[in-house]
């Protein structure tokens, strides 16, 4: 295996201050400023437009900073006057639209950064085809993008990310082309070899499952702005805006005193999300099923109460039907911070 290269500070891997991108003479990130531990996977989580890709491809190197400055291990890699050439940066990035050489067959794509650092051809293929079988693709070892599908050219640009043993991962949406089944198994495999290396990682994903769900750190960005930054259960449990508590998850919110109800987190009027695991049958508030959705591993109903409209989500397929007179209890809520 390729030797990651002896670090000799304690410098966070990727230091963010104040950087602003430009398109042409619009902003799209807006004054960022962010921190990723060495070990740490943090998830930028936002809608399209949001500037997911734009951060990744500053701190790649591949877009100029008009303003701020980018440090990689403690040593600054971009700033409004100078930037680091990108294959000079200690990282490796998993592009969304595959980035894949079209000359190039699987296994001398995944090679390829390991000739460059130093190994023989022998020894680089040997550990290529190794990562293609750890991906389950090492039987297309000898085809060229143009005859793998998108979810086995997705896999292909994982490997030869993994063949770069470097301090830290850009993951642009690295599992978007990839089946439920294939996108589970690669997350897990992915952690565990960023874990053996050390690696932190930056994995930037319009999923909120996806991005709750491998990070150690969510950011939630608009507009090339940070909005939140915060462990998984803290943005999906107390979220710093409305807009911020719908891109997490199902959201309903009601306006007054819930503190009748009995609800955890209830502090007087005013108004307060409700996620649908916060919500139980049985108790006291009469509720209407207006809708039923089975989702297989769970059911989601929308509840019309005299607190407002709520969602239900709970295991298994459907008891209730359209229309059916029920109870509930609203178990826990999050009073909504005031506008800032």
């Amino acid at each position: 295996m390729t030797e990651r290269p002896t670090v000799t500070t304690l410098a966070p891997a990727v230091s963010v201050r104040g950087a602003v991108v430009n398109y042409g003479d619009a902003a799209v990130i807006r004054g960022v400023d962010l921190e990723v531990a060495r070990g740490e996977t943090v998830a930028l989580l936002g809608p399209s437009g949001s500037g997911k890709t734009t951060l990744l491809y500053a701190i790649a190197g591949f877009l100029p900073l008009v303003d701020g400055e980018i440090l990689l291990d403690g040593r600054l890699a971009s700033s409004s006057t100078s930037s680091t050439a990108p294959e000079q940066r200690p990282l490796a990035m998993v592009f969304q639209h595959y980035g894949l050489w079209p000359h190039l067959d699987a296994i001398d794509t995944v090679a390829y950064p390991l000739r460059r650092a130093g190994r023989t051809r022998s020894a680089a293929r040997a550990e290529a085809a190794e990562l293609l079988d750890q991906l389950h693709i090492g039987h297309l070892a000898a085809r060229r993008p143009a005859e793998l599908s998108g979810g086995e050219q997705q896999r292909v640009g994982l490997a030869r990310a993994l063949a770069r043993h470097p301090s830290v991962y850009l993951l642009d949406e690295p599992t978007a082309h990839l089946d439920t089944v294939l996108k589970t198994g690669l997350q897990t495999e992915l952690a565990a070899r960023m874990h053996a290396d050390g690696a932190a990682a930056i994995h930037a994903t319009h999923d909120v499952d996806e991005a709750l769900a491998v990070a150690d750190r969510v950011v939630l960005l608009r507009d090339g702005g940070v909005v939140q930054v915060d462990k998984p259960r803290d943005v999906y449990a107390r979220p710093v805006d409305e807009w911020a508590a719908g891109l997490t998850g199902p959201a309903a919110f009601i306006v007054g005193s819930v503190e009748a109800a009995g609800a955890d987190g209830a502090d007087g009027p005013g108004r307060y999300l409700v996620r649908p695991d916060w919500v139980r049958f049985g108790g006291s508030l009469p509720a209407t099923v207006e809708d039923v959705r089975y989702r297989g591993t769970h059911t989601d109903y929308r509840l019309s109460t005299t607190l407002g409209p709520l969602v239900l989500r709970e295991p298994g397929p459907a008891r209730f039907r359209v229309g059916e007179q029920t109870d509930c209890r609203v178990e826990r809520v999050w009073r909504m911070p005031t506008s800032r």
